[in-house]
Parts: structure tokens; sequence; C-alpha cells
């Protein structure tokens, strides 16, 4: 078969991915089958084969279809060996945008968690990139650590030889393994453990193979496929505001087991995309709910584990599959009744119902959290990030009805919306979308005052705290800490948490805020009780009941607010 022909039919079965209707699911099996008995001898002509199954393996237009994509992504691996064993450059599996191919290799500098998860998910297939690095300065304050006498060559040597010092040590034991488990017998807290292996920037080197954990196969079987027999819902098919007052989701707890599995898949589907956030690493799998709002989605939500918590804000991630396809991931951090969120859809699946699934997601996260104010990241608009740019994002979320929080943004927004009014074929310049992405925007339920959270900041609150430590403190950071401890002690009238107790970091991060906070000599018995007991529900067991106490103090909220609020 020629490579024309080749090409003509990969993108005759493109063409069919996202087109549903009568006829449709005969057109796209016979487009589907006659790819698949071509022999590939290009990579991008590979990819785009196995993006075209991924999206009609989430979105079928029928069994046929859904089951011959299902075979032909359990045996791709296959297909990705004989352009190896043919001498193609493999280069070209590694951008993010197709990273994570069965039978590929992926190469990333990985946090300590995620590290030790991917040691005992795939044994023997990773390993230190030790041809990308040698950083001889971190290892040598890191190594002596782990390694007895290390400090005698380290401290005075310039050509300490480190692979044969851990091949001495670890025996027949396998090498990131071993190396892995010696930090986790160091004597420190998780969090300190984490920062001192990470603080050696390793990269790591994983061979996926046939593996589950690759994009090709890091999906699931479900009891019920929606199939699609009509065409897509669309953004102009989506009301935000009437889907967000709409009866909320059944959110249903999974068990442990249950939750461990979700957490699994969330780093699975993270890992191989070269993305790593806090909460997908780091999910506590109590926490985690489940809702399935139609169409074939399911919505998954967690929060994060005690010892990882934010000091203020409380934490949500999450994940969302389509016919047990992952399709994008969630991050939501929420202080009162105020919310800033992340949505990615990943790029293979950014033609399917973006805009419903999105309004979904936003049902199940005010359920779960309570929030009636919801705010997009500048990220998500396109602030650094050029793909956001070119997809018009803040166009998105405008006309789903979200607002700029900077009043210059709202003119700049309004001024071309006339411009588009005028003439349809208008479309923002790059330079004003960059401008337009500069700020967060918002969207304000019933019951939410607008404009109360459009110029605030956690960051804020911190650098407050900060310029108190060197103005009244001279930089004495431990001296400001005793002292604001103290304080907020002798207001609660309580005792100062014993260190290393679970409550203890709560007190102290409340602490140093409370310790701007002027107006506490006008609070009530009433209000003191309910601040210690939003102090200890930080660091309990269910991070939404933290969030749920917050919501309830509106002298603390007025606080925060004017703690952490700019200059109009």
């Amino acid at each position: 078969m020629s490579a024309a022909t080749l090409l003509r039919r990969l993108a005759e079965l493109e063409a069919c991915r996202y087109q549903f209707g009568r006829d449709q699911a005969a057109r796209t099996f016979k487009a589907l089958a006659q790819v698949a008995v071509e022999r590939f001898t290009d990579v991008p002509s590979l990819i785009r084969f196995h993006e075209a199954l991924l999206v009609l393996r989430a979105f079928p237009p029928s069994p046929q279809v859904l089951q011959q994509s299902e075979r032909l992504l359990r045996n791709f691996w296959k297909r990705v060996e004989l352009l190896r064993k043919a001498g193609v450059d493999m280069e070209d599996f590694d951008p993010l945008e197709v990273s994570g191919i069965a039978g590929t290799s992926m190469q990333d500098t990985l946090g300590f968690e995620l590290v030790r998860w991917l040691v005992r998910h795939l044994p023997g297939k990773v390993e230190i990139a030790w041809d990308d690095y040698d950083d001889e300065r971190a290892m040598g304050a890191v190594w002596p650590r782990i390694l007895p006498l290390a400090d005698e060559d380290a401290s005075v040597e310039a050509d300490t030889p480190w692979r044969r010092w851990l091949t001495a040590a670890r025996g027949k034991q396998d090498e990131l393994a071993w190396f892995v488990g010696r930090f986790e017998e160091l004597d420190f807290s998780a969090l300190d453990r984490a920062r001192i292996y990470e603080s050696l920037r390793l990269p790591i080197r994983w061979h996926l193979g046939n593996s589950r954990v690759s994009r090709t196969l890091n999906w699931q079987s479900v009891r019920k496929v929606f199939y699609h027999e009509e065409p897509l819902l669309t953004r102009r098919d989506v009301s935000l505001k009437s889907e967000l007052t709409r009866r909320p989701p059944e959110l249903v707890r999974l068990s442990r087991n249950g939750g461990e599995a979700i957490i699994d898949l969330i780093r699975e589907v993270m890992l191989v995309r070269y993305r790593e956030l806090y909460g997908t690493t780091l999910g506590d799998p109590h926490s985690v709910v489940r809702a399935d709002v139609g169409r074939g989605v399911s919505i998954y939500l967690w929060n994060l584990p005690p010892e990882r918590r934010l000091p203020l804000r409380a934490y949500v991630a999450g994940l969302t599959l389509k016919n047990g396809v992952p399709i994008n991931y969630i991050e939501a951090i929420g202080l009162f009744e105020w919310m800033e969120m992340g949505f990615n859809t990943f790029y293979t699946f950014r033609g399917g119902e973006v805009a419903w699934i999105f309004a979904q997601v936003l049902r199940c996260l005010c359920a779960l959290m309570g929030v009636t104010c919801i705010s997009m990241y500048p990220y998500q608009l396109g602030h650094n990030n050029e793909e956001a740019i070119e997809s018009g994002a803040f166009w998105f979320y405008r006309k789903l009805g979200f607002r700029p929080g900077r009043r210059e943004l709202f003119q700049l927004a309004e001024r071309e919306e006339l411009r588009i009014a005028r003439n349809p074929a208008y479309r923002s310049s790059v330079r004003t979308l960059r401008r337009l992405a500069s700020g967060h925007v918002f969207c304000e339920l019933p019951g939410s005052q607008v404009g109360d959270w459009d110029r605030f900041s956690t960051r804020t609150i911190g650098l407050r705290v900060n310029q108190e430590i060197g103005r009244k403190f001279d930089g004495d950071t431990q001296g400001f800490r005793k002292a604001a401890i103290s304080r907020l002690a002798r207001f609660l009238d309580t005792d100062v948490p014993a260190p290393g107790s679970p409550i203890r970091a709560s007190f102290e991060e409340y602490a140093a805020v409370m310790s701007l906070v002027a107006e506490l000599r006008s609070w009530n018995a009433s209000e003191k009780q309910n601040l210690l007991k939003i102090i200890q529900a930080r660091s309990g067991p269910a991070e939404m009941r933290y969030l749920r106490l917050l919501q309830r103090h509106g002298k603390l909220r007025a606080a925060m607010l004017k703690l952490g609020s700019g200059p109009r």
C-alpha cells in the first residue's frame, strides 16, 4: 500500500472521530478496518492512528467500533516495536502531546512519591538515567545521608565514584528500588524525605512495554457503554447557569480499595503525560467520591491526607472518565465560598463535548465543596500557556458566563465583544488574548456577593505575614512564631498544642494569620470556639468538613478577605 493511500485513509478515519448520526457507525467501522490492515513505516502516521483509536474508544458510535478499537489498542505495542526494529527515530514519540504510547520509553525528573510508586508498579523497568546526570554538588550534599562513610570521599574529593558506592551497597537488589528504600528509612517526616530526594533532580527513565501504565491501555472496561448515535453537544447547547441550578449530582464515596485504585489510575494518567500535580500524586484514598453524570461520564474527586494539606485552602483534585477512558484532570482549591479551579482536557479529546463535561465537573465540585464563587486560573486562559492562547480559551469561559475580575480586563472584553457583534468574522489578536488571560475570571452562583473575591489571593496574606516579621521582629521568624502562637492560645483560652501533635501545624499557621487581625477583640465566645474547631478540622480526617466550617464563620471570612485583597 502506498504512503499516499495510507495518509488518505488516515484522514478519512480522523474525519469520522466526532461524526455521529444515521449510518455514521458503519462508515466509521469501514474506515477503521481499512487502516487496521495497514503497515506503518513512520512514527507521525502511527501516532495519528493511536489518537484516533483512543477517541473511538471513548466516543464509540457502535459496539463493533468499540470492540475493534479495544483490540487494536491492546496490540498497539507490536506496531511500535516493528518501527524500532526497522531503525526508525523514536524521538517523535517524546512530545508531551503524544507521549505515553505503549512500547515506548519515557524520561522525566519526578517527585519522590511518584518515583516510589513507579518503581513498585513497573518493577525492573525503571532506572536512573545516568547518561543525563552529573550533579556532583547535589550528590555530595545528599548521598552521605544514605551511604556510610560517603562523607569521607564527598567532602574533600573532586571525583567521587558515586555509582561504585551505590553498586557496592545495593548487592543484588535493583539499583533504583534500593535507592528509594534508603530514603524511606531516613528519620524525617514524609515531607522532608521527599524534599531531600527531590533536591537531587535525578532523571528517571522507564519503559512502558505493553503495560497498563501507558496512554494506550490505562482505560477501564465499564458495565454500560454510552454509544453516540447523534451529534455531540456543543458549547452552544450548554447553559452553565441552568446546569448549576439543577439538582446536585449524587456523590458516592468509594471503599478504601476503590479509592486506592483511582489514585493509582490518576498517577498513571498524569505520569505518561509528563504531568505531576500535588493532589494527583498525593491524593487521599479514603476521600474519593464518584458521580455518574450521564452520557458515559464518571467524575472522581478527592482531597489531601491531613499531613499534606495546604495551610489555609482546602484542596480537591479529580479525574473524568468517558466510557472508562481518562479524558481530563481537575484541580480546585477553596476558601470559604470561593474556589479557584483548573480544568484540563487532554489534547486528544478536545473535540468531545468539553463544555458539557466542564459544566458537570462544576456541578460536582459545588456539591462537594459548597462553593458559590468560581474562578479560573489565568494559566487556564492563556497566561504563560500558548496552547490556551491558540485555542482561544478565554472566550470559551467568557461565553459560558465568566467575567474578568479586573476592571480594565472586563472593559477590554466588552470592547472585543462589540467588535465581534459588528463583524462576526473578527478574531481577537494574540496580544489581546494575552492581556485578557492575565487575570482570573469569575462566575458567581445565587447567594454569592459579586466582586468580593476579585482582588483576593492567599499569596497576599502570606506576604503580609512576612512583612510583619521584617517590620516588627527584625526578621526573627522563630520569635514571630512564638509570639503569634502564644497570642492565639490566650485569645482562644486554650493550651498550645504539643510539638508533633496533629493540630500543631494548623495552630501555628492560623496563629501567623490571626496575628494580623486587629478585630479579634470584638469576637464573642462562640466565634472564638468555632475558630478553634476550624483549626482542629484542618488536620482532621475530612478536609471538606474544614471547608464547611469555614463557610459558617462570617467574622473569619471578613478578616481573611481584608488581609488577602489588594488595592482596587
